[in-house]
């Protein structure tokens, strides 16, 4: 999922007449090295149409990083999304609960909050059950059978001969 992905005249958006959309990916926060840093990135160079929705859950917590990237991007800020591995808790009812609370504490009512990471109909079942206050699921895992491969249970980076440096620093 990433932003603008799919927007080309072939692409699943256009074919379905919607607006494409997705969030900003852990590639770009693990080579800007901050969640913030990333995000101001990700909103300077991208069309004003496309919603900005930013990936909270590299570097540190997720609620204290929502109301972080929420107070620097604010109105323009459409929503979070929430991918914590399970082998730091996972995304939980809980969790989602505390990041509503501290958006809310913080003026940030109008931020979305958006899940991913091994939902499927079962898992977001208990989710809706659980009255979490969740906006949207991200399902890839459960409709493809395709092997996934990320980065980011591992902060730092990792050389690449087939990447050059580039500043996205104004």
């Amino acid at each position: 999922m990433s932003a603008g992905a799919g927007s080309g005249a072939g692409s699943g958006s256009a074919l379905a007449g919607v607006a494409p959309t997705g969030t900003l990916p852990h590639a770009l926060v693990l080579s800007m090295g901050d969640t913030l840093h990333a995000a101001e990135a990700f909103d300077r160079h991208l069309p004003g149409d496309v919603q900005r929705i930013v990936l909270v859950d590299t570097y540190a917590d997720e609620a204290e990083e929502s109301v972080r990237v929420a107070d620097a991007i604010g109105s323009r800020l459409h929503g979070v999304r929430l991918d914590t591995p399970s082998e730091l808790g996972g995304v939980t009812v809980e969790l989602v609960e505390r990041v509503r609370r501290r958006l809310d504490g913080a003026g940030h009512q109008h931020v979305k909050i958006f899940v991913s990471g091994g939902f499927g109909p079962e898992r977001i079942e208990r989710m809706r059950a659980a009255g979490a206050p969740v906006d949207g699921f991200g399902v890839g895992s459960a409709i493809s059978a395709a092997p996934v491969a990320k980065r980011g249970r591992v902060p730092g980076r990792t050389a690449s001969p087939r990447l050059r440096e580039i500043n996205l620093h104004p």
